[in-house]
């Protein structure tokens, strides 16, 4: 029999709730220790107003504040990524610096992404 985590979740209405407190938990922590994360959101703010002001289509609307969501849901998991790697060990290793520059790399792609919808939506609309 597998050991089972005493962390593993219950089933129900409580997994509902607690998953909740959990995902709260884990947006103060980022605001509080990644710096990337706080700099992401004030773009993500910044860039969702001016997408709901912009004369374009709902969709491109969705599709720009979309891209910006999904630069800080990539820098969660790249944040999770480095907490775990630390949790392991601080010590230099060439498999943590790899783990941790391949979560670096993965949000560069996706700001990466989001200039280029954004450059797209613009360009086809205003230009």
């Amino acid at each position: 029999m597998q050991p089972v985590s005493e962390f593993k979740s219950k089933s129900g209405l409580k997994r509902i709730y607690t998953a909740f407190l959990y995902s709260i938990d884990g947006f103060r922590a980022a605001w509080r220790n990644e710096h990337a994360f706080r700099q992401e959101v004030s773009v993500f703010v910044v860039g969702a107003v001016i997408a709901l002001l912009l004369k374009v289509s709902a969709f491109e609307k969705l599709v720009l504040i979309g891209v910006l969501l999904l630069i800080l849901i990539v820098e969660l998991i790249n944040s999770s990524i480095e907490a775990v790697v630390d949790r392991v060990s601080l010590e230099r290793h060439p498999l943590s610096k790899n783990a941790k520059d391949f979560g670096s790399a993965a949000v560069l792609l996706t700001c990466l992404l989001a200039v280029a919808t954004w450059s797209v939506v613009l360009y086809n609309r205003f230009i």
